[in-house]
């Protein structure tokens, strides 16, 4: 990743929660980087320096699922990467991340990292309701790829996409995201996803506009995101 010296201290989930005298202590112990699309932030099994806070662009939290990809989450302006590295018994990172465009991040020392969430009962308070929140997702993931068909995970995917980054101007799902990603997230082979999103696109629940998704019927979504088996 190449340096990069910007950064306003107001934009990351740390900073907008610490105290503003600790704001020097952060711009002391941080460095910012630009990771190019397609570009490792942080690789899985690599021993844990520290934590990353996305302040532009679009990254994937991905994770090996026997000879599959499974992407767990994606991360957009003020997330965190990284943060599982703080448990005492980790000492590598059990998750990757991938940057989906050109992503400037923020770099801070495990160390530091630890200190602030001593200082800053703000931020350490915020950091425990993220990891409560985080938790419920990943159970739900699991829950959904254990009960529900490959239809109703896809359907579960595109409404949570569309409320994480929005529409663009043509009604489309705010988010360059490629086929392979999009079944690495819906927990399923590409040929698969390809098969179900045509159903989709014959039973008018999506249309394609070239290579971006516009939902047509929220509704019938709904509706197949709550199915189990």
């Amino acid at each position: 990743m190449k340096k990069n010296k910007s950064c306003d201290l107001q934009t990351c989930f740390m900073c907008k929660l610490s105290l503003q005298e600790w704001h020097p202590a952060i711009a002391s112990h941080k460095q910012n980087f630009i990771a190019k699309k397609g570009e490792l932030i942080i690789k899985e099994g690599d021993p844990v320096t520290g934590v990353y806070f996305v302040t532009s662009g679009n990254v994937k939290v991905h994770k090996k699922w026997g000879d599959k990809e499974l992407i767990l989450r994606f991360a957009n302006n003020g997330a965190i990467l990284g943060h599982r590295g703080i448990a005492s018994n980790l000492s590598f990172y059990p998750i990757s991340a991938t940057a989906l465009e050109t992503t400037t991040v923020c770099f801070v020392p495990i160390d530091f990292f630890k200190t602030t969430l001593k200082v800053n009962n703000d931020f350490a308070y915020g950091m425990l309701m993220f990891y409560a929140d985080e938790l419920n997702a990943s159970e739900k993931k699991m829950r959904n790829l254990a009960l529900m068909s490959v239809k109703s995970r896809l359907a579960v995917a595109l409404l949570s996409l569309r409320d994480q980054f929005g529409l663009n101007a043509d009604d489309c799902l705010n988010l360059d995201l490629s086929r392979q990603d999009l079944a690495a997230y819906t927990g399923a082979t590409y040929e698969t996803v390809f098969r179900t999103m045509n159903e989709l696109i014959a039973e008018k629940l999506i249309v394609l506009k070239g290579k971006m998704i516009s939902i047509l019927n929220e509704e019938g979504l709904t509706d197949l995101s709550n199915q189990v088996k």
